[in-house]
């Protein structure tokens, strides 16, 4: 019966989407010539008219439909090669009846490719690369039905992998981002869709509750916008009663930008990428102080000592404040299945004396997010290095035997244990339905009610972004997604431990047959 229920509920989520959201993948013109920014784009000079320069613009139109892949994606051969998208969107009146005047437009775009360039009339608006892959571009910020908007892309494959735009959507949403009096279609059939995981994860015999209140719909009053709205705020209402089962539950937000020093890129532009990612952090704390952002890699911070003080001096002062968490213990992040195990050790010492020297204290967690093994010693190095805690999401690449675990303690051969934590995915937008599901799976396997989550574009660093944080905001009012809160990794940590098992502060015994780790030696000086 819960699965009949689900599809009628999952059907009624899709048609309300569809009344402010728009598919415009199968629209591109493509072409394959690495033309120039002027010819590709139309890019505007200084002092020149848009819609004049536009009309100088020919020929684009004529090149061919781009086709979709079986996966709905736009894909080119690999090799770094260039492809050029171009499309015009007219703003209709309607959606299925739902009018659009005087809405927000943004572009929702998601793509796989080492460079991304994107237009808009002409200006050029965006830049991302393989990492920073995702971005919701605004277009307009009241439309005019009947309005045209180009938009060109110029997008580069990777030099390892075929290049494809994977989505792209037109999103009509309420200009001032309000909830009151009720939010726009897409928002509430992603509301409902929230519920619905959560019921169906936790509560099944509640989705009758919910199947009956869709059905209630009132479909019949569109086109009238003011008419549909006070329906879907009727709806809002009736299933008001189920707010407290999801704000019970806390999604823990902690901005991330992962940075491989070198990997696809020359050393140079890691040092580059880091000041990006640090700065537009630093800049968007001005504007939002709840957002709290983590970065290990003391190797980094040591560059930035020596060449951008200054930067490095605002990074201390928001560690200071608890803003910034130095999510440290080793120099970096480093192969650890591979090398010896003086190697690894030298990695603690080095990366928590740094942090020490220059933060204070020492850090508790391991944060290793992308390192591609793990020696099974390493519970007991760590420990020895004073580290609590270790996190990767790497446990997660496997696709022959899944790793089953979120939450668990490891166990070295000598007995050793560490609280460990399989992270969430990194360079993760703010996607509510992305989340729920990780949410209901954690704690389905957890049987925790408070999770992670790492927003922020990473492995080429880039961290948060200014619409992420401004829709995890509008997301955090919504009465129907868990409680949305900024807080440091090692705040969760400490919570998830104490709540299930003795304090990281105190010791916990090893298996009886095996000896008590001895206690970790002073650090001896660094060689010269």
């Amino acid at each position: 019966m819960h699965t009949a229920l689900c599809s009628d509920i999952e059907r009624a989520i899709a048609r309300l989407r569809q009344l402010s959201q728009f598919d415009i993948q199968h629209q591109w013109h493509s072409c394959s010539e690495d033309l120039g920014v002027e010819q590709g784009a139309g890019e505007n000079s200084v002092g020149e008219n848009s819609s004049d320069h536009w009309a100088a613009q020919e020929g684009w139109e004529g090149w061919a439909i781009a086709p979709l892949n079986d996966r709905h994606h736009i894909a080119w051969p690999r090799g770094q090669r260039v492809l050029w998208l171009k499309q015009t969107i007219q703003v209709p009146p309607d959606l299925g009846g739902f009018s659009l005047e005087g809405l927000t437009l943004r572009l929702a775009l998601t793509w796989w490719a080492e460079d991304a360039q994107i237009f808009v009339d002409g200006d050029h608006v965006h830049t991302g690369d393989l990492y920073d892959c995702f971005c919701r571009i605004l277009l307009r910020e009241q439309v005019t039905p009947g309005e045209v908007i180009t938009v060109a892309i110029r997008l580069v494959s990777p030099g390892h992998d075929d290049g494809a735009l994977v989505r792209s959507h037109c999103l009509y949403e309420n200009p001032d981002q309000s909830l009151d009096p009720v939010p726009e279609p897409g928002f509430v059939a992603d509301e409902l869709a929230v519920l619905s995981r959560y019921l169906t994860a936790i509560d099944p015999d509640h989705l009758p509750t919910l199947h009956e209140a869709i059905q209630h719909i009132d479909w019949n009053a569109l086109p009238d916008r003011s008419d549909f709205n006070a329906r879907l705020k009727t709806l809002r209402d009736t299933l008001e009663p189920f707010s407290s089962l999801i704000k019970q539950r806390t999604i823990h937000l902690l901005g991330h930008a992962h940075l491989d020093l070198a990997w696809l890129w020359p050393i140079p532009e890691t040092w580059d990428a880091a000041q990006r990612t640090f700065e537009s952090v630093l800049n968007l704390q001005k504007d939002f102080p709840d957002l709290i952002f983590t970065h290990s890699t003391p190797a980094l911070y040591a560059w930035l000592e020596t060449h951008r003080p200054d930067l490095f001096a605002a990074i201390q002062t928001q560690v200071q404040n608890g803003t910034w968490e130095v999510g440290a213990g080793l120099w970096v992040e480093p192969e650890l299945n591979l090398v010896s195990g003086e190697s690894i050790i030298r990695q603690v010492l080095y990366g928590q004396r740094y942090t020490r020297e220059k933060f204070g204290r020492i850090s508790r967690i391991a944060w290793l997010p992308d390192s591609f093994g793990f020696c099974w010693q390493l519970p007991q190095i760590l420990a020895l290095g004073g580290i609590a805690y270790f996190a990767t999401q790497k446990l997660r690449w496997n696709d022959s035997n899944p790793f089953p675990h979120d939450w668990f303690e490891w166990r070295s051969p000598d007995g050793t244990p560490i609280h460990s934590l399989t992270l969430p995915p990194i360079g993760s937008d703010i996607d509510p339905i992305k989340m729920a599901d990780y949410a209901c799976t954690w704690e389905t396997n957890t049987g925790h009610l408070d999770c992670l989550w790492l927003p922020g574009a990473g492995d080429h660093g880039g961290g948060p972004t200014r619409d992420m944080l401004t829709v995890a905001q509008r997301w955090g009012r919504s009465p129907f997604f868990p409680t949305l809160h900024f807080s440091t990794a090692e705040t969760l940590l400490d919570h998830l431990t104490t709540s299930t098992s003795p304090s990281p502060h105190l010791p916990l015994t090893p298996s009886p047959h095996q000896p008590h780790p001895p206690t970790a030696p002073h650090p001896p000086p660094p060689p010269p």
